[in-house]
């Protein structure tokens, strides 16, 4: 790489935003309305404290698991982020093989810049790599969300993450500053061709959201309509209320991630380190086996992982700050912020005491 090697996610970001306009670096660093959310979910791992074990055996430890039925030799996953391309010229296929040399899962973005077919048919020989998930949102066409995901079913993707946190868009003031537009050639290649919502005109007094966008929002009916029309297991993100975890389990979906949509979306949503303990103890109840539970924003340190794992998550995703390493090294950016990563969280676990993730509990965490 031709940049001085970070030695924590965190350096990323001074890198990213020499190679960045001002226009990709509001849509990349910005969050919703006064970035309270965005800021608190950084500052909330960080509150957590660890409680390490001692003269513990560690020979033999390792960062494997099973999620979803699937082997995954390291609890992260690449968050689904779009428009990669944005931030460096080879987009998703760099972050994606990147993951894939790392063991790291990967999540495509429905709004990616590069077609979910090339994507699988780079990353499903790969033998190191872990999980392949597919990302969308529902389209106000119900036809074209299913084409979407048979498509994604064809070409080999192992599950689908249904956002659910962002019927609209986020009062995002960084961006709207910034008079954020797409560059020519960055496009959300997967959508193309998909049918433009019905725009009746609105009557006088009539709110242009409620009345007309949110006419097409998705509900739990959809939810439902959606997981009997694939095999693949489905997730929902975005969720922060346990009453909806209950829901979501009740309707036997494979996995919640808890999130926030990195601060993009509702500005004063709890932080995310926040919202997983309720969510975990939502899931608790006995009967039946709970949906994986899963998290994401404001993780940068291989000790958040393993608070996240304390409190209930089986892994993390990670967005932002690998977006931001895609933008200062490509490919061997990614790569370089994985592995620091799980550098961290194996130095992390053997300091507390922690041979495998199955020993990482509530007792990982001090409560004083």
């Amino acid at each position: 790489m031709a940049i001085a090697a970070p030695v924590n996610l965190s350096e990323f970001e001074a890198l990213a935003r020499q190679r960045l306009d001002d226009q990709a670096w509001a849509y990349l660093a910005g969050g919703a309305a006064d970035e309270l959310t965005l800021t608190d979910n950084l500052q909330a791992w960080q509150r957590l404290r660890l409680a390490p074990r001692v003269l513990r055996p560690l020979a033999g430890g390792h960062t494997r698991s099973m999620l979803l039925g699937r082997p995954l030799p390291f609890p992260v996953l690449l968050a689904p982020v779009a428009y990669q391309r944005l931030f460096h010229p080879d987009g998703e296929v760099a972050s994606a093989l990147a993951a894939a040399m790392q063991g790291t899962g990967y999540v495509l973005s429905a709004q990616a810049s590069t077609r979910l077919e090339d994507i699988a048919a780079l990353l499903k020989p790969e033998p190191t790599r872990g999980p392949l998930w597919f990302q969308l949102y529902l389209q106000a066409d119900r036809g074209f969300t299913l084409e979407l995901v048979q498509r994604a079913e064809a070409a080999g993707f192992e599950a689908l993450v249904l956002t659910v946190d962002a019927p609209t868009h986020g009062a995002r003031d960084r961006e709207r500053r910034a008079g954020f537009r797409l560059p020519p050639g960055v496009s959300a290649v997967n959508l193309a061709g998909a049918p433009p919502a019905p725009a009746p005109p609105l009557p006088p007094g009539c709110s242009a959201l409620f009345d007309g966008l949110l006419q097409h929002a998705a509900t739990w009916d959809d939810v439902a309509w959606l997981q009997d029309r694939t095999r693949l297991p489905l997730l929902l993100k975005g969720v922060l209320h346990p009453d909806d975890a209950r829901q979501a389990a009740a309707l036997g979906l494979a996995g919640l991630i808890v999130s926030n949509h990195g601060g993009r979306t509702l500005d004063t949503a709890p932080a995310t380190a926040d919202a997983l303990p309720r969510i975990a103890d939502a899931l608790a109840a006995p009967g039946g086996e709970p949906p994986a539970l899963l998290v994401d924003g404001g993780i940068r340190r291989g000790t958040d992982v393993l608070k996240a794992l304390a409190l209930g998550a089986r892994a993390v995703l990670v967005g932002r700050p690998v977006a931001m390493a895609l933008a200062a090294g490509g490919a061997q950016g990614v790569a370089l912020a994985l592995r620091l990563l799980r550098d961290e969280l194996e130095i992390a676990m053997a300091l507390s005491g922690c041979r495998t993730l199955d020993e990482i509990g509530p007792a990982a965490l001090w409560r004083g």
